[in-house]
């Protein structure tokens, strides 16, 4: 399979196709006497694991670690698997994290409505200082 056609299948650009290539995310090409790629045609299957690897936050250089290991004949189950779950637990902090951030802001917002409210028009409400204020006390 050529390489535009590769990537008019998987839903990828060539220049993904050969971005992948050169990662050894795929097996390097044959190239025909005018020079164009042709990959075999196993390779659409490894372009959907790819882009489903990298869709649940496995890195370029991960899955060419793994799919070299796999290529050689080993089997990296339980790394992928440990991966998948560090991602896990990585992702559940961040939303914590965003959960909290949520929470401040909501907060914020009332904060300076109340604040705008009592503010008469044309003064500064000083909308930034109190947030200054507030992370101070925080940290004392």
């Amino acid at each position: 399979m050529y390489c535009g056609e590769l990537a008019r299948r998987s839903g990828v650009s060539p220049d993904t196709v050969r971005f992948y290539e050169r990662r050894h995310l795929l097996p390097t090409a044959v190239r025909t006497l005018s020079g164009y790629r042709v990959f075999p045609p196993d390779s659409l299957a490894r372009m959907q694991m790819i882009r489903a690897g990298l869709s649940v936050g496995f890195s370029v250089a991960e899955l060419a670690d793994i799919f070299n290991e796999r290529d050689a004949g080993g089997a990296p189950c339980h790394r992928v698997r440990k991966l998948a779950a560090d991602k896990l637990s990585l992702l559940e902090t961040k939303l914590l994290d965003l959960q909290r951030w949520r929470r401040e802001l909501r907060s914020t917002l009332k904060a300076w409505d109340r604040l705008l409210a009592r503010t008469p028009r044309g003064k500064q409400a000083r909308l930034l200082e109190t947030m200054s204020h507030k992370i101070h006390r925080r940290r004392a």
